[in-house]
């Protein structure tokens, strides 16, 4: 294994690691979600970085990534009145149990913290070649070639032209 595959394993182990916490954080505090999400998403950030999971840069890049996904989820189950299950534009069966739960969670807090907040997230919900990503499928801006994960992992690039700019499956046909 390569040092960049090593790497890129590491952004995915903390990204599940910072789902997880974030999710039992909101269910044990009981907070407010529109005043606790940020909150919470800056403690799980840190408590990588204190127990030397993640480095400080490692641990602001794998928080955004997981913020831009659930705030995307979020957004699509709010404004398309879909599911997760649309959202994510697979099979549940293909879904690892544990994953899907800790997201749907988190995912569905983070529904409510958007309705409250109606933030404006043109610009956070590009994903491009290199972050890590959630399960589900993304599509090539470029040329329309659909990636399809089925577990957390980086984004290569485009497999047909070689683009690096995806965005939801799911939000491509709700239009």
């Amino acid at each position: 294994m390569t040092d960049n595959d090593q790497q890129r394993e590491h952004e995915v182990r903390g990204y599940e690691r910072m789902l997880e916490r974030l999710r039992e954080r909101l269910e044990s505090t009981g907070e407010a979600v529109e005043q606790g999400f940020h909150e919470a998403l800056d403690t799980v950030r840190e408590r990588s970085v204190a127990l030397g999971e993640l480095t400080r840069d490692e641990a602001d890049r794998v928080s955004g990534w997981l913020q831009r996904d659930l705030e995307d989820a979020a957004e699509y189950v709010d404004t398309a009145h879909g599911t997760y299950s649309d959202w994510l534009h697979m099979d549940l069966q293909l879904v690892e149990n544990w994953i899907w739960d800790r997201f749907s969670s988190v995912a569905d807090r983070t529904r409510l913290q958007w309705q409250a907040l109606n933030r404006e997230l043109q610009a956070a919900r590009r994903y491009h070649t290199g972050e890590v990503t959630g399960p589900g499928a993304l599509v090539c801006r470029d040329c329309g070639e659909v990636l399809h994960f089925k577990r957390t992992g980086h984004i290569p690039p485009c497999p047909k032209c070689h683009g690096s700019r995806f965005e939801r499956a799911a939000r491509q046909s709700a239009r």
